[in-house]
């Protein structure tokens, strides 16, 4: 178990965001950046859906993924240049189709009311994922923005969820996400977890609860909000 008891952080309930398929539906702009990327290589695009399933663990795992979609395993070089150029195309290119999910500006409104503490856990990139925040009006919203490129390790790695707190201030929290690694990372904490239904895992990871809509967070929140400040 990773330790969260860092310095003298100050008493709130926390609650630490997953970024894509949890606050954003991310998939569309992801997709057409990896598809040209794939393009490139000669290679036919990948359906939306079928790329969400892709995402949760970084650029290059994604790029990974979607040349063994082909059947093929590209030498580590390769895999690198392709990730760059992604990278430098999704960046170009972050929220052309990309939207919070419903509920999300109001949800988030209401929890700041409530006392609730807000942080972001992303394996994106820190600098996407302000950027993304920053152009659907979201980023002031949260204390700490936790990228996978924050720290020298990424979830689900409980130091990243561990290190994201510490940058809030914050010395335990609720972590809400729709991927395994959202889970585990919590889990290695020691701290409960709520799963994002709405987002790409198709199925339950194993959080302590489930939530059908993001509107419906403060009141699962708050049946954890003894172990979240």
């Amino acid at each position: 178990m990773v330790s969260t008891g860092y310095g003298s952080p100050t008493l709130q309930p926390t609650v630490v965001f997953d970024l894509d398929g949890t606050l954003i539906d991310s998939a569309p702009d992801i997709a057409s950046a990896l598809n040209r990327t794939l393009s490139v290589h000669g290679l036919p695009a990948l359906p939306t859906g079928t790329v969400a399933g892709m995402v949760g663990d970084g650029a290059s795992v994604l790029l990974s993924r979607a040349f063994a979609a082909h059947g093929l395993t590209p030498p580590e070089a390769e895999l690198r240049q392709a990730t760059v150029a992604y990278l430098k195309d999704y960046e170009a290119n972050l929220a052309v189709r990309t939207v919070p999910y419903p509920g999300v500006a109001a949800t988030l409104a209401r929890l700041s009311e409530a006392g609730w503490r807000m942080a972001v856990c992303t394996n994106k990139p820190e600098g996407a994922a302000r950027a993304i925040l920053s152009q659907l009006g979201l980023l002031d919203a949260f204390a700490a923005i936790g990228g996978g490129d924050s720290f020298a390790v990424r979830k689900p790695d409980p130091a990243h969820l561990a290190e994201t707190m510490r940058a809030a201030g914050a010395r335990r929290a609720v972590m809400v996400g729709d991927h395994a690694n959202d889970v585990l990372a919590a889990r290695g904490c020691g701290l409960p977890s709520i799963w994002a239904s709405w987002g790409y895992a198709e199925a339950d990871p194993g959080a302590d609860a489930a939530a059908p809509d993001f509107a419906a967070l403060p009141a699962l929140l708050d049946r954890f909000r003894a172990r979240a400040g």
